[in-house]
């Protein structure tokens, strides 16, 4: 518990120093490139149906990302970068889980 206490602690002296306008220790964020969703799946040769199940992608998601309503966000889209750089290699890593 005294972990836990410490981790609080820590925060709500961050959140303090931060509202009085003092320095806060970031980490910085990586934002990986956009991706064109259409053109990696097309390059795995999957279906949309396929690629969803493949990568655990939900299939509403991959559409609306296809048609460019949506834009894939944070650990999905890293994976999308990763496949796009080497789809094979990805589809032989998924296939042997």
């Amino acid at each position: 518990m005294n972990k836990a206490f410490a981790s609080i602690k820590r925060g709500l002296e961050q959140a303090i120093r931060h509202r009085r306008g003092g320095r806060v220790a970031r980490l910085k964020l990586h934002v990986p490139p956009p991706v064109d969703v259409k053109a990696v799946r097309e390059r795995t040769g999957l279906t949309q149906e396929q690629f969803a199940a493949t990568f655990a992608i939900g299939l509403g998601a991959l559409r609306h990302w296809e048609r460019g309503d949506r834009k894939p966000r944070g650990a999905t889209l890293v994976l999308l970068n990763v496949i796009s750089k080497d789809p094979e290699a990805v589809l032989r890593a998924v296939r042997k889980a």
